[in-house]
């Protein structure tokens, strides 16, 4: 980590900076100064003010009150491009790539090397190479960037960073999507980074990558700083304190195991799908089994397949009734199968829409009549699936996009759960939320086990495939090559099956 000992000259600061969306202000006089060449990381609950913090860092956002100064000048970024002229590069949390375009055309948009007005594609190709091999961030060049798994786009990300050879990198959430071994990776590139004199703004849910990695971390709450102060001083408990004003109970809920006799409510046997090679597996009543490996093991093919958005190419997928399951997400749906999916805003919800309709969405038909949405009945229906998995939203005809991060994904756990399924398939339920959300989602997991639901979870958190599974299935190349419970689960042994050791 950047030392801070000989008190280098801010970098950036903020003073009194304040900034409203509409009556809610997300920001209330922040005043920050940020240090060259140091880590600092934002960190609070979801709605905190962060991300719009880094925002207006980063010139996406312009704050309504305040100033904004860069290297001691008073500066007015209207623009990302701005900010970029001005030495500052943003990785956002949701990838942002150009679907259409190569790995190396997305890195270099905007700043290709060029000769006689062409791209020179073999200076593309060599200086794309020349970067993934300092980074060590290493994907196919010519690959279409939108054939990407969500992990290996966020790379995309970086390098489109590093290539500007920016002084001051904005990162938000940058790790959400990545598995430890590339979490890994791009914590030694951060280090790098401030190493060589570089200043890089964190925003983080992950306390633990927040210790190890910055030098001071400042904590916001309802759009007021409460403190910063060095990270050596601070521990995940001081932390959370601080994020939530209170003490937080212990991370994860009691873990009640399943009966003995409990029927199988999802049974898979020797399915194949793209990136999925033979996976037989069964989930009980009652039970939470988690799928665990590395990006691009096939977890996320594998449930994609299971809820009908993948067609499998062999195999058999049951239910509870011994019913074989055909057709589509829709057909899982009147099936008993419901899922969660991993990206929220590419797969989920419907952000422009209202919260009402994205809660009905699933389930029309329920609050339809002779092809007409009854409005009555779906306002009903969405209240009562509001009230009973405690999103808060300031009215539910506002849009989606309005709710923060945990209450957008509560949004659709009560989507899914308005459709009365046997079985849930969660893939990476807590990306993106904070602690406290997270805790609130555990709570909904374990209570549906012991409501007789079947949970297949996918996440790439360790701690949070030992906290609440009772089985853990390990993936390696689309297929399962472990299954761990009672003592065998820890996490050396998910480590050692996931990485063939």
């Amino acid at each position: 980590m950047a030392g801070l000992g000989d008190q280098p000259r801010p970098h950036v600061e903020l003073a009194d900076v304040s900034k409203h969306f509409g009556a809610v202000r997300a920001l209330d006089r922040v005043s920050l100064s940020i240090a060259r060449g140091s880590i600092h990381a934002l960190v609070g609950e979801n709605g905190a003010g962060k991300s719009t913090l880094g925002r207006i860092v980063a010139g996406v956002l312009a704050p309504d009150e305040g100033r904004l100064l860069l290297d001691g000048a008073e500066v007015v970024l209207r623009s990302p491009r701005e900010a970029l002229v001005r030495g500052v590069a943003a990785i956002a949390q949701e990838v942002s790539v150009v679907p259409q375009l190569t790995v190396e055309e997305n890195v270099f948009l905007g700043v290709e090397p060029r000769g006689a007005g062409f791209v020179s594609r073999r200076a593309l190709r060599r200086r794309y190479e020349q970067l993934a091999e300092t980074a060590g961030l290493h994907l196919p060049a010519s690959a279409p960037a939108g054939r990407l798994a969500p992990a290996e786009q966020q790379k995309v990300e970086i390098l489109r960073a590093l290539a500007r050879d920016a002084e001051l990198i904005v990162m938000d959430e940058p790790t959400a999507s990545l598995g430890a071994e590339e979490t890994a990776q791009l914590h030694e590139i951060v280090r790098s980074l401030a190493g060589a004199g570089r200043t890089v703004l964190l925003v983080s849910h992950f306390l633990r990558e927040v210790l190890a990695l910055a030098d001071e971390v400042t904590v916001l709450r309802d759009g007021r700083l409460v403190s910063t102060a060095p990270a050596a001083e601070q521990t995940e408990d001081s932390l959370i304190r601080a994020m939530l004003g209170r003490t937080l109970t212990a991370a994860f809920p009691p873990k009640r195991a399943a009966p003995d006799d409990a029927p199988a409510v999802l049974t898979v046997r020797d399915l194949h799908a793209p990136r999925v090679e033979g996976v037989s597996l069964a989930v009980h009543a009652g039970e939470i089994v988690a799928l665990a490996g590395l990006v691009g093991a096939g977890r996320t093919e594998l449930a994609r397949a299971i809820f009908g958005a993948e067609r499998p190419t062999a195999g058999s997928i049951e239910v509870a009734a011994g019913d074989e399951l055909s057709g589509g997400p829709r057909a899982r749906l009147r099936a008993g199968v419901a899922m969660i999916p991993e990206s929220r805003n590419d797969d989920g919800l419907l952000l422009g829409r209202s919260v009402n309709e994205n809660v009905s969405l699933a389930s029309l038909d329920r609050v339809s009549r002779y092809g007409f949405v009854r409005r009555g009945a779906e306002r009903r229906r969405t209240r009562e699936a509001l009230a009973r998995w405690t999103v808060r939203a300031d009215g539910p005809g506002l849009p989606a996009s309005s709710l923060s991060g945990g209450n957008q994904q509560k949004l659709l756990f009560a989507r899914m759960l308005l459709c009365g399924p046997q079985v849930l398939i969660a893939d990476e339920p807590t990306r993106g939320v904070d602690v406290g959300a997270k805790r609130a989602i555990y709570d909904l997991l374990v209570s549906l086990a012991d409501e007789g639901l079947g949970v297949l979870l996918i996440s790439s958190e360790l701690e949070e495939v030992l906290g609440l599974a009772h089985r853990v299935l390990v993936m390696r190349a689309g297929r399962i090559v472990g299954e761990l419970a009672g003592e065998r689960m820890t996490e050396s042994a998910v480590l050692a099956a996931a990485f063939a050791a």
